[in-house]
């Protein structure tokens, strides 16, 4: 099997882009070798995994970028079966713009927000850029911290409608397990019963997007 890579990436920050890419990162280490690559400066996704106190607790192991993060990804293809970025707010960089050559995936959280609609024309124009330089990567919205009794929530199908943008069939709930996880340094896969109905949605998404 090739080595499939998944950026996960927006131009908008608070969007649960780190929490998405490590739990679709545990989930996909239940099925493979998986390895997270922290590219944001803020290293959320470093500071998960020292959150639980035990390197043990996460079941993914997660590295910083490297300068020449496009040659780190090169590499690591020969060793993972799945790789998961997860990538800076602002997609700006050659180095960022030269991975998503390498991806097979992009995957771009949105919440049902106002804020996040208006902002959905910027998502539409940072997939042309990525498509221009690879024209075959698939690059699908996820609908995030859905609250299926909110209006906004349920309107959100319509909205997107008018953005020429696949939107995951799979979507993920406001849930509390999502921010225990983080709290605890695991992911929603470790929570037990707690963690049930979203590690459901994590492997309904990831499915989805491998089965694409």
């Amino acid at each position: 099997m090739d080595t499939v890579v998944i950026a996960v990436a927006n131009q908008k920050g608070g969007v649960g882009k780190t929490t998405i890419a490590m739990n679709m990162a545990a989930g996909l280490a239940r099925r493979g070798s998986c390895i997270v690559v922290d590219s944001d400066p803020q290293g959320s996704a470093t500071l998960w995994t020292k959150l639980s106190g035990s390197p043990s607790r996460f079941p993914v192991e997660v590295i910083l970028a490297e300068d020449k993060l496009n040659k780190q990804i090169a590499r690591l293809q020969t060793e993972f079966d799945y790789i998961v970025i997860d990538c800076p707010p602002e997609i700006k960089s050659g180095s960022i713009m030269s991975v998503m050559s390498l991806s097979q995936v992009l995957l771009v959280p949105l919440l049902p927000s106002p804020m996040d609609l208006w902002a959905s024309t910027r998502i539409e124009e940072l997939i042309k850029r990525v498509q221009k330089k690879n024209p075959k990567i698939l690059a699908f919205i996820l609908l995030n911290q859905i609250e299926p009794r909110s209006a906004m929530s349920r309107g959100m199908d319509g909205a997107l409608q008018e953005i020429n943008i696949p939107v995951l069939r799979h979507r993920l709930g406001r849930r509390a397990s999502y921010r225990t996880a983080a709290l605890e340094g695991c992911s929603v896969f470790d929570l037990g019963y707690r963690g049930r109905v979203a590690s459901e949605e994590i492997d309904g998404v990831i499915d989805e997007v491998l089965g694409s």
